[in-house]
């Protein structure tokens, strides 16, 4: 199929873009009727939209008559076919050609450098509007520039938009029009898996890989049956074939009744989505775009049913290939002319995805000067595109996205729109009607507290809250049930961020156990047991306090001291006994260890209880070492009980800090800040302030400085009393008077000037004598030092030479100036003077 007839090409080939080759063509082609333009009301201001929008040049008046002599072709070949989608109207009603109103635009975004964030771009900032019947091509194709004004558009609005930003990026992009399935043309995604949810599940699965170490230590031997190892793992393995089966049975059942009914418009639902072909950018292989949802496609998906055109902003190609089983088995060579049909010869038509070496460009270009010029694409009429940092910002339309996927409904938000820095929420569901949340998941920003993410389990009532760096506490991680202390929970902090190192403390109803890193004291581990509640006095005061049944501690190794001295666990019990592990030795199987019991103390009748050798048990792994003394059994018990004491101190504080905490997250939770940055003008309250008190204060100084201009007349005026109104006598002894003076100060700088040269030369006729007399006398320094005041003295001089000429030039000028000032001044102009 062509174009033109051959004998039409070569003349046609020499049309330039002047008037008269433009009314030749159109002569030529009167005989062809152009679609007519669709009455249609404008949707927007016209006084401020561009011409390009409201009127087609010559260029394009030529366009669409070569468009017609195609879709006259088109139809006459293909008669079967559906219509082509050429020349539809824009939101003005004036008709465009589709490759025009693509507008190839690099916005200064770091997100839409490259296809994914464009993509995610378009699908989240723009609302789709469904084409009414869905079966048929749009009448209008609004520009990308409104259709982001207004953030609503069909998909081949979609199209346009992503086509244009993903051209600007560098890729070699198409809008396609063609078929696709009902879910993707209605954009329903009820039945897809949630990708927040895939990423989980990814991350979850991916075990982390074991490094071998090339000298490790060989596993010991394994002396079990290796018969009945194979039994268990192939009854192991059998049990797991059954399971999976029953899984994948399960699954099918599910599918089948998820399945929904039979599409009657399979294959006739137009849809348009953006084709990337390879070579640009790195891009490795051909794939599709939905820009409904942002994702990418393999070309082959099944959800893609046929293509029937294809068009970027230089050429506009048709598709010939047989589409019946899908896009699977397309090509997209466009220079394929078995494959795909073009509309403008040329360079453009030439398959884009093949890269052509120097050479082959060389010669292509000698041979393209010694032909004639074809016709070419006319120039986008869409302005350049353009996104406020506002509008990027804001994203969604209303600031708000909700998709609902299958089991799962996923809102997206706007930063700073909700109070509490919310920006994404996915609930899961446990059932397909979306009715029994199971699970929602929150993700926020800018929060005073740092939170970054928190996970709801609606079954158990469990909360997880992950917290980013910047908090007091170093909280990283905090999973309860309810804020109310001495319940179920875990902490997690940021260890590094805490002088006690404290990584972890997991806490039952009568259990903690804390987890330390790099301590200097070598703990790692703490558990305490608590009984039931009990009422305490102290200091005069009774509060109910929990009492310690039970504190173990573990420690790492201590290189600095013996195995044998240096501790490895201590338990303090609250029925006065310590018990105390050493560090197992080297060539050892069996610790050493050390059990206490503290004496009682003193009590109303009775004496504190004395140390004795019995209170003391304990064993010694190296029998060739000497016992410990009394003395120093005493001594480590003293000892012990100390830490004792310090250890109770420092859980009472931690006990404090929880219910310091808990009660630090219920201000956060019901009073929530977020964290503006000072750079964010349009929020921060004091960056506006500061930008108020700027602009005031240089209003003021501006207001002041004109206040500072004096007045010409104002001393003159004064000798006169300041009288309100001035008569003609006194208004010609004004403007005399002030002439007078300006004057005598012309004439005073006149004689101040003159009597600097006077004095200048004065003294370098001194000094010229003073160096005839004594220049024979004279050092070479002060012959050099004579010579350079000679020549400052004779610079100077020459310098208010020059100023006095100047003067005298300009005095006149300025008399006269002064003059014509004095003839406008408001209280001399009444009198015409």
């Amino acid at each position: 199929m062509e174009v033109l007839p051959e004998a039409d090409c070569e003349e046609d080939a020499t049309i330039t873009d002047d008037e008269e080759g433009v009314r030749e063509v159109a002569s030529r082609l009167s005989n062809i009727r152009i679609t007519p333009t669709v009455t249609h009301t404008p949707q927007s201001d016209l006084s401020k939209c561009p011409s390009s929008y409201m009127e087609n040049s010559s260029q394009e008046k030529l366009m669409f008559a070569m468009a017609e002599n195609f879709r006259l072709q088109y139809a006459l070949l293909y008669p079967d076919n559906k219509a082509l989608l050429l020349c539809p109207v824009n939101e003005h009603g004036v008709q465009k050609f589709v490759s025009t109103t693509l507008r190839s635009t690099l916005l200064p975004y770091p997100e839409l450098y490259d296809w994914e964030g464009c993509a995610s771009f378009v699908s989240d900032y723009l609302s789709l509007e469904l084409l009414d019947p869905s079966f048929e091509l749009p009448k209008q194709l609004s520009s990308p520039t409104w259709v982001l004004e207004t953030q609503r558009g069909t998909c081949f609005d979609f199209s346009s938009v992503l086509c244009s930003l993903l051209l600007g990026a560098g890729y070699n992009a198409y809008c396609v029009s063609g078929y696709a399935t009902k879910e993707m043309c209605l954009l329903d995604q009820s039945r897809q898996e949630c990708p927040l949810l895939q990423t989980q599940i990814q991350e979850k699965t991916e075990e982390p890989k074991k490094t071998m170490k090339k000298y490790s230590v060989k596993p010991p031997r394994d002396l079990h049956s290796t018969f009945e190892k194979r039994q268990d793992e192939k009854r192991h393995t059998e049990a797991k074939a059954a399971a999976l089966k029953e899984q994948l049975e399960a699954e099918r059942l599910q599918k089948e009744k998820e399945r929904p009914p039979p599409d009657p418009l399979l294959g006739l639902r137009v849809h348009s989505w953006v084709l990337v072909l390879s070579g640009n950018r790195e891009v490795p292989e051909n794939f599709f775009i939905d820009p409904l949802t942002g994702k990418s496609y393999s070309t082959t998906d099944e959800n893609f049913l046929g293509i029937e055109s294809a068009w970027n902003h230089r050429n506009y190609w048709v598709n010939k290939q047989d589409c019946t089983f899908g896009c699977g088995e397309m090509t997209f060579d466009m220079g394929d002319l078995s494959k795909w049909e073009y509309m403008l010869c040329g360079l453009t038509s030439q398959s884009l995805s093949e890269p052509k070496t120097l050479q082959e460009s060389e010669d292509e270009e000698e041979e393209e000067m010694d032909e004639l010029k074809v016709f070419e694409m006319p120039p986008s009429w869409v302005t350049k595109i353009d996104i406020s940092p506002a509008d990027m910002e804001m994203r969604y339309p209303g600031g708000m996205k909700v998709i609902q996927y299958r089991k799962a409904k996923l809102e997206k938000f706007a930063p700073y729109l909700l109070k509490d820095g919310l920006v994404t929420k996915l609930t899961i569901y446990k059932d397909l009607d979306c009715t029994q949340p199971s699970t929602i998941k929150e993700w926020f920003n800018h929060r005073s507290d740092c939170l970054d993410e928190r996970e709801l389990h609606t079954d158990s009532n469990v909360t997880s809250e992950h917290f980013r760096h910047g908090r007091s506490d170093a909280l990283r991680y905090h999973r309860y049930v309810t804020l109310v202390p001495e319940t179920e929970r875990q902490m997690d902090f940021y260890s590094h961020a805490r002088t006690d190192g404290l990584a972890r403390r997991m806490e039952k109803p009568f259990e903690v156990t804390e987890t330390f890193e790099d301590r200097t004291d070598f703990l790692f581990y703490r558990h305490v047991v608590y009984g039931k509640q009990i009422k305490v006095i102290r200091a005069g005061e009774a509060f109910e306090q929990r009492p310690l049944r039970r504190v173990e501690e573990r420690f790492h190794r201590d290189p600095s001291k013996p195995a044998s001295k240096d501790v490895a666990e201590r338990i303090f019990m609250s029925d006065r006994r310590i018990q105390v592990t050493y560090h197992l030795e080297d060539d050892r199987i069996i610790p050493a260890w050390l059990n206490f019991i503290k004496p009682k103390e003193a009590a109303d009748s009775q004496k504190a209880q004395a140390f004795t050798p019995q209170m003391v048990s304990g064993f010694q792994v190296d029998r060739s070492a000497k016992p410990y003394k009394n003395l120093e059994l005493y001594k480590m018990l003293v000892e012990l009980m100390s830490d004792e004491e310090n250890v109770e101190l420092r859980i009472r504080e931690t006990e404090k800090e929880v219910k310091s905490i808990l009660s630090s997250r219920e201000k956060e939770e019901s009073n929530t800040d977020l964290l503006i940055s000072i750079y964010n003008t349009m929020r921060n309250k004091m960056a506006q302030l500061h930008m108020e008190e700027k602009e005031r204060m240089a209003k003021e100084k501006k207001q002041r400085q004109k206040e500072k201009e004096l007045d010409l007349l104002a001393p003159f005026q004064a000798r006169l009393g300041l009288p309100e109104a001035l008569t003609l006598q006194e208004a010609q002894q004004l403007k005399k008077d002030c002439l007078t003076e300006f004057k005598q100060l012309l004439d005073n700088k006149t004689s101040l000037i003159q009597s600097r040269i006077e004095k200048e030369t004065e003294e370098l006729q001194k000094k010229q004598q003073w160096y005839q007399k004594n220049q024979l006398t004279l050092t070479a320094e002060d012959e050099d030092a004579y010579l350079a005041y000679c020549s400052d003295a004779m610079f100077r001089i020459h310098i208010l030479k020059m100023r006095l000429s100047r003067h005298m030039e300009r005095a006149p000028q300025k008399s006269l100036a002064l003059e014509e000032k004095l003839k406008r001044h408001t209280r001399l102009a009444s009198h015409s003077l």
